[in-house]
C-alpha cells in the first residue's frame, strides 16, 4: 500500500506532538489527502502512565467541546495551507486503543504521532503509547522524536528502508519507494546480515564459506530490488552491513543522515515483546528521525 488517502495525527499539546504535527502537515500536502487531529482525554487518573499523553493529566477539567476548541486553533495555519482538515476528541483510559479505533472510524491509512522518550525498566515493563500502536495499528505509523533529539530536516530528502526479504519488508519498499517519488528525496534499501555466535557444534563446518553463500544471496536480491521496473531511472542505491539489525540500522541511518526510516513490522508476541523488544521498537526509542512501520 503507497497511496495515502488520509491522514491521522494524535496530538497532546506538547511541543512533540506539535512537531508531529508538522510533519503529518507535510505527509498530507505530499498526497494531497485531508488531515484529522485528535486528542484522547484521561477522564480520570490513569495508573498507569502511557508516553505520548503522560503530560494531559490536567485535561480531565476540560469538556470534550474545550478540546476540540483547542484541536481547532492548532488547524488555524494548516488551514491556511490549504489542507483540508477536522478534529477528533474523545475520552479513554487507553490512548492506543482508541487511536487505532479512530483509524477505522475516520478511514486513515497512515497515522503520524510524535514520541516523548522514556528509559529503564518502566519503559521495559510499560512499553509507550507509539509502540502500541505500531504493534496494533492495521495502517502504517510515523513515529517522530521530540524536537530536542531530532536530526531530520523537512522536506525529507533522505529515505532509508530497511529490508529483510519478508513480506512486510516488500511492503516496506513500496512505500518507501512511492515516497521517495513524492518527496523528491534520495532513497537507500540497507540489508543487515546477522551471523550466530561461534559454536565448537559448529567446528567442524565451513562457516567461511556459508557467510560467503549468505552474503552473494543478499546482495543479489538486493540488486532486484533496486532494480525493479517502478523506480524508473531513479534506482536507489543498496547498503548491505553485518551486525545487531536495529544498531546497524541507526547507524547507517546517522551515517546517510536519513530524514526517515521505513521498516517492515514481524509481529511478535506480548511476553517476547515485553522481555526482549524487537528491532522495529529498539529502532522507534533510539531514533533520531522519523520511522515509518508497515504490516504486511
Amino acid at each position: 500500500m503507497a497511496q495515502v488517502t488520509r491522514v491521522l495525527c494524535p496530538v497532546d499539546f506538547s511541543d512533540a506532538s506539535r512537531h508531529a504535527l508538522d510533519h503529518a502537515v507535510m505527509i498530507a500536502g505530499w498526497f494531497r489527502s485531508p488531515l484529522t487531529v485528535m486528542h484522547v482525554r484521561h477522564p480520570m487518573f490513569i495508573a498507569e502512565p502511557p508516553i505520548l499523553f503522560a503530560d494531559m493529566a490536567d485535561d480531565a477539567a476540560d469538556s470534550l467541546d474545550d478540546v476540540s476548541a483547542r484541536l481547532e486553533t492548532w488547524l488555524g495555519p494548516v488551514r491556511a495551507a490549504g489542507i483540508t482538515c477536522d478534529v477528533l476528541a474523545v475520552d479513554g483510559n487507553n490512548p492506543a486503543t482508541r487511536i487505532v479505533e479512530a483509524v477505522a472510524h475516520v478511514h486513515a491509512d497512515l497515522v503520524v504521532m510524535g514520541t516523548h522518550g522514556r528509559h529503564g525498566f518502566e519503559r521495559l515493563l510499560l512499553g509507550s503509547v507509539a509502540e502500541r500502536v505500531v504493534r496494533s495499528c492495521p495502517c502504517p505509523v510515523v513515529t517522530v522524536p521530540p524536537p530536542a533529539v531530532t536530526t531530520s530536516v523537512l522536506p525529507f530528502k533522505r529515505v532509508v528502508c530497511a529490508v529483510d526479504f519478508s513480506e512486510s519488508s516488500s511492503t516496506a519498499v513500496r512505500f518507501a519507494r512511492r515516497l521517495a517519488q513524492e518527496s523528491n528525496s534520495t532513497l537507500t534499501l540497507l540489508h543487515v546480515l546477522e551471523w550466530p555466535p561461534e559454536s565448537e557444534a559448529l567446528a567442524m563446518f565451513d562457516m567461511t564459506a556459508y557467510r560467503d553463500a549468505v552474503r552473494t544471496d543478499a546482495e543479489t536480491r538486493l540488486a532486484a530490488l533496486a532494480n525493479e521496473p517502478e523506480f524508473g531511472g531513479n534506482r536507489p542505491a543498496v547498503r548491505l552491513v553485518m551486525g545487531k539489525p536495529y544498531a546497524q540500522i541507526l547507524a547507517v541511518a546517522a551515517e546517510e543522515t536519513a530524514d526517515i526510516i521505513v521498516l517492515g513490522v514481524h509481529g511478535r508476541n506480548p511476553l517476547d515483546l515485553m522481555m526482549f523488544g524487537s528491532t522495529t521498537n529498539q529502532v522507534i526509542r533510539r531514533a533520531t528521525c522519523p520511522v515509518l512501520t508497515l504490516r504486511q
